[in-house]
């Protein structure tokens, strides 16, 4: 048995079974999400539905790290789709800032993700809307039935928690399976297709099978930063795969994220002869033009160490997928990629900050208390 072409014995040698594994099982879980959201399809209408009729009713994408760029990366998507905003706003914001995030008055859904459900911010965030908004409601994804958000929602008339497929509540420092099966369950909710996400399925089994050494390869450059663009619900995708590479290789590589068009306005300067970019490309008519010209721009200009472009031609793929799902094929590349730079530093991806500096569940926060 292996995974990522790397076998069981040499993966547990090395202290990355558990990110290997969970980086391969996206395809299955995905699928399992979408049966997941179907099995509790009329509790969640039951739910929902009258919460959305709210006239003026704000909804708001949230969690901590990996689990907010969920929402950054839904929220111009779902947004389209159903025709009223979806704003994503960090639990680090909320908690930090409640004053500039929440609307007294504003009726409220809460979307919150956590893997474990037990960061202080996603717990804080939870009680200072309750005590700052008139009427709040609460939505929470996650991975750990344990854990204190799924606990909470549960006597609460104004909360319903979904809780994700088995074994996403990874071992792994690095969130993956558990970002991307809160991330499908929100489109198999909110905005629906499962041809889509089919297709997505279809791309990444193919990924998996047949381009890891491909990746390998890639991740054997000797680079010392690496820059992830992407527009829309892109730029969400390419923030989380920034974050997937600082930490899996413990911040060896200095890792960015910019839209191809703001990569223009100062941040360009950092490419050296050691920068690898990757571009996340749209597979929208109209953003895709700046993301061609971006791409010829840093063709002609030939100063970094390699750019790498990911979209249905770099996949082998014929069918084309809206830039949310292909986010899910491109996202699983980017893990990858991350994984064996990990690898090729001799740093562990199962805990890459053995020291304790971060953590798998952030600690030392303290949630102060808001001023009556």
């Amino acid at each position: 048995m292996s995974y990522l072409t790397i076998k069981k014995d040499e993966l547990r040698e090395k202290k990355a079974y558990w990110t290997a594994k969970e980086i391969a099982q996206q395809p299955r879980v995905w699928q399992e999400a979408e049966q997941g959201v179907k099995d509790n399809q009329a509790q969640l209408d039951a739910f929902l539905t009258p919460i959305l009729a709210i006239p003026n009713l704000r909804i708001i994408l949230t969690g901590a790290g990996t689990s907010a760029y969920i929402g950054d990366a839904l929220a111009p998507h779902l947004s389209k789709a159903n025709g009223r905003l979806f704003e994503a706003i960090s639990t680090t914001d909320l908690v930090s800032n409640p004053s500039h995030n929440l609307l007294q008055k504003i009726p409220t859904l809460l979307i919150s993700y956590g893997r474990s459900g037990n960061s202080p911010e996603s717990v804080g965030a939870v009680d200072i809307a309750d005590q700052v908004l008139d009427n709040c409601y609460h939505l929470v994804l996650t991975c750990n039935p344990n854990g204190a958000l799924a606990k909470n929602a549960k006597n609460n008339a104004k909360a319903f928690s979904l809780l994700m497929p088995k074994g996403t509540l990874d071992e792994s420092f690095a969130m993956t399976s558990s970002y991307s099966s809160m991330l499908v369950s929100t489109l198999c909710i909110f905005s629906p297709d499962s041809n889509q996400l089919a297709t997505a399925v279809r791309w990444t089994e193919d990924l998996l099978n047949n381009d890891v050494e491909a990746i390998k390869v890639h991740a054997q450059k000797n680079c010392d930063r690496l820059v992830f663009l992407g527009c829309g619900s892109l730029l969400g995708i390419a923030r989380e795969a920034a974050l997937k590479c600082l930490e899996l290789t413990s911040g060896k590589v200095l890792s960015y994220c910019e839209s191809p068009l703001g990569f223009r306005h100062g941040p360009k300067s950092l490419v050296t002869e050691q920068t690898e970019i990757v571009l996340l490309s749209s597979s929208d008519e109209y953003a895709k033009a700046y993301d061609d010209d971006l791409w010829a721009e840093l063709v002609r200009d030939d100063a970094a160490l390699s750019i790498f472009r990911l979209d249905a031609k770099s996949f082998a793929q014929a069918e084309v997928l809206d830039d949310i799902w292909a986010g899910l094929p491109y996202i699983v590349y980017c893990q990858v990629l991350s994984f064996f730079k990990s690898i090729d530093f001799d740093i562990s991806p199962d805990n890459p900050c053995p020291s304790g500096e971060v953590n798998r569940v952030v600690q030392g926060v303290t949630i102060y208390p808001l001023a009556s």
